[in-house]
């Protein structure tokens, strides 16, 4: 018995493939900073040989997890992690309970509506609700798009049922990169803003992560009252304007973000933070 547990506690040693380590973590150096990268720069980032970078490179090329980017030595993810990001995604029970909620958002205000959930240090928008207004042609969120959590509004009410420490693991750094001026800069700051929009049930961004945009994000929360996911509103203005104030436009926020709770089976208090963990 002791020969077997110690071969399945080592199982995640013994077993390791590198090849397929360094192709995944390849596919990982791409995001929304660096959508493109040479061989040569990912060779640096992963401290890799320039020709074994070239092998993996276009290796993952030819199985369609990377392609060309302006028919140069440019490299960019393919459509084949697309499709593996879309299964995923539509594998998340969320995207098809909410969906209907940020579409029915969409309708009432006008404004595009989207469903975001936190993958570690990072947001990740799941579903979205377009809308034709001319003013968002220029704002790239798609489902799929990753934004740094510690920078957004998004990522603050996502981090709202976590305690101080928690936090502090996740963001080690000293310095975190800024955005604007409002970005929160250490895990000190970011607890005490997703302490505030907890206390509120909502936040609300007024260009704080990017320029021109303001956002309206409201938790929401599983059966067992844990944040799972948020649901927000885009409008593409600097600030909120009064007549949009008057629009209730927090108020429908809260009560979509409610509602997509009460579908996960969540009947707690409304607004407020809850125990941490």
């Amino acid at each position: 018995m002791s020969d077997l547990h110690e071969t399945a506690t080592d199982a995640d040693e013994t077993y390791l493939v590198p090849a397929l380590e360094r192709g995944l973590r390849i596919l990982e150096l791409f995001c929304h900073q660096d959508p493109v990268l040479t061989p040569n720069v990912i060779a640096q980032r992963l401290n890799l040989p320039r020709t074994t970078a070239i092998r993996l490179v276009q290796t993952l090329q030819s199985l369609g997890y990377l392609e060309r980017a302006n028919r140069d030595r440019d490299f960019r993810l393919g459509p084949r992690v697309m499709k593996l990001g879309f299964e995923y995604l539509n594998s998340l029970a969320i995207t098809d309970v909410g969906t209907p909620v940020i579409e029915r958002l969409r309708d009432e205000t006008g404004f595009a509506s989207h469903l975001v959930v936190r993958d570690g240090r990072e947001v990740v928008f799941v579903a979205k609700a377009w809308t034709h207004d001319n003013t968002l042609s220029t704002i790239k969120v798609n489902v799929g798009t990753r934004i740094p959590a510690h920078a957004s509004v998004h990522g603050h009410v996502l981090l709202g049922d976590l305690d101080e420490q928690h936090i502090a693991e996740l963001f080690p750094e000293p310095m975190l990169p800024t955005y604007t001026p409002h970005t929160p800069r250490n895990a000190k700051e970011i607890y005490e803003r997703a302490q505030t929009y907890a206390a509120e049930g909502c936040a609300i961004s007024e260009s704080s992560f990017e320029q021109g945009i303001s956002v309206i994000s409201a938790p929401v929360r599983d059966s067992g009252g844990q944040i799972v996911a948020a649901v927000t509103l885009t409008v593409a203005r600097p600030f909120l304007e009064k007549t949009m104030v008057d629009q209730d436009l927090v108020g429908r926020v809260k009560a979509a973000a409610r509602d997509l709770s009460e579908r996960l089976c969540y009947y707690g208090e409304e607004d407020g933070a809850r125990d941490k963990r």
